[in-house]
């Protein structure tokens, strides 16, 4: 059993969502003296594993919500994933409930459209050009409008579910049902974007503070059917880039408010930086903050939500992070070649210690340092290669 937590600052945290990334946040707070409560809609998530104490919830039902939250009264409620009622959040904002970053923040990167529409119709940012369809007669007509070949992603979900591309209107039938079944909170409304032919794509981690806003490296990655498979930091920009993406992350970030870390992703292009999508939470690609920074992006989500001090972010040195991902889906499994992956040079390795597997699910990531950031991708991808998802079966 936990006691109760000594520091002059401390708070209940109740996290919204506990999987690989709420983890780490749930541990950054408990170096804090922080009182850590993990919640999810399915039992013995990662963070529950760590957290003071844990609750199975289906955070789409806000009455649920409200009732865990009344239940145990924290002092922050820090949602770590979209699928949850987030215009309960907003009323339970207004009731003086502090919701991280805030609740307008959650409820407007929930949904594709909110967040779309914010950063290009209201803060007039370059992105993308896009459309939206709620039927699958309006996505063709969509498909149409925008060109094929296109993206065609659900309003609601993560690491890629639902998304595809669609290179001919003989796709729009096989792309709207893809969305249709790979969305969460059963909505059926899509969005169409333009297909960017860009240099690279970052995350640009972006932390808003008592003293506030600072920026991380920024972080390149790669990415498969829209879920992250390796990034590394820092990626090479020109000045002009950087203070482009800089100055996107900054506006929508201030926009959306309150404090914490937001991942803000970016295309570069020839012509420029476009908007792509901001998370207002730690971000998948930013794990490879782990063996960067002095400051990991937890800690400084923790730190800013807490109102501590960042008085800047320091970078160790170049890294690169790998998923390993599952392709089955079974309650019993292990990963082997752990021995071997900690065999080479420089790495670490995080097991997240999910319940089950399914296809395309990460389970583990291992994370590299190196002089350069190409050996630390080499070492990253080697640890990957080394290890394995083995099934225990009868």
């Amino acid at each position: 059993m936990y006691g109760a937590p000594m520091s002059a600052y401390a708070k209940k945290l109740l996290l919204l969502g506990s999987g690989e990334l709420g983890k780490e946040v749930v541990l950054e707070a408990q170096r804090l003296g922080v009182e850590t409560v993990a919640v999810d809609r399915y039992d013995d998530a990662p963070a529950m594993q760590v957290a003071h104490r844990s609750y199975v919830v289906d955070m789409l039902d806000g009455q649920k919500l409200r009732a865990l939250i009344e239940r145990e009264r924290p002092d922050l409620i820090v949602p770590e994933i979209e699928a949850i009622a987030t215009d309960e959040l907003v009323k339970l904002e207004a009731e003086g409930w502090r919701v991280i970053p805030t609740a307008a923040a959650s409820r407007l990167t929930m949904d594709r459209e909110g967040i779309r529409r914010l950063a290009a119709e209201t803060l007039e940012l370059p992105t993308a050009r896009y459309a939206f369809a709620d039927s699958l007669e309006e996505l063709e007509h969509a498909v149409k409008l925008i060109g094929t070949p296109c993206v065609i992603k659900p309003i609601m979900s993560s690491s890629g579910k639902g998304q595809s591309v669609c290179k001919s209107p003989a796709d729009v039938q096989t792309c709207w049902t893809t969305a249709i079944e790979g969305g969460r909170a059963k909505k059926t409304r899509v969005i169409v974007e333009e297909f960017i032919r860009f240099e690279s794509e970052i995350t640009l981690l972006t932390v808003r503070s008592v003293s506030g806003t600072c920026f991380c490296q920024p972080i390149g990655h790669v990415q498969k059917d829209g879920d992250y498979i390796e990034s590394w930091q820092p990626h090479p920009m020109s000045s002009a880039q950087l203070e482009q993406a800089q100055e996107i992350a900054r506006k929508v970030t201030e926009a959306l408010g309150g404090f914490g870390l937001y991942g803000v992703e970016l295309f570069l292009c020839r012509d420029g930086v476009l908007f792509s999508e901001v998370s207002p939470r730690p971000h998948d690609t930013g794990m490879v903050t782990m063996v960067t920074q002095d400051l990991s992006e937890f800690a400084l989500h923790v730190r800013a939500v807490l109102g501590l001090p960042i008085p800047g972010i320091r970078l160790l040195g170049p890294g690169a992070s790998h998923t390993l991902k599952a392709w089955e889906e079974s309650r019993e499994y292990q990963i082997a070649g752990v021995e071997q992956a900690l065999a080479v040079p420089a790495t670490q390795v995080r097991i997240f210690g999910k319940p089950e597997t399914k296809k395309g699910r990460r389970m583990a990531v291992a994370l590299s340092a190196a002089d350069t950031v190409e050996e630390a991708r080499s070492r990253a991808r080697q640890a990957v290669e080394r290890m394995s998802v083995v099934y225990n079966k009868q």
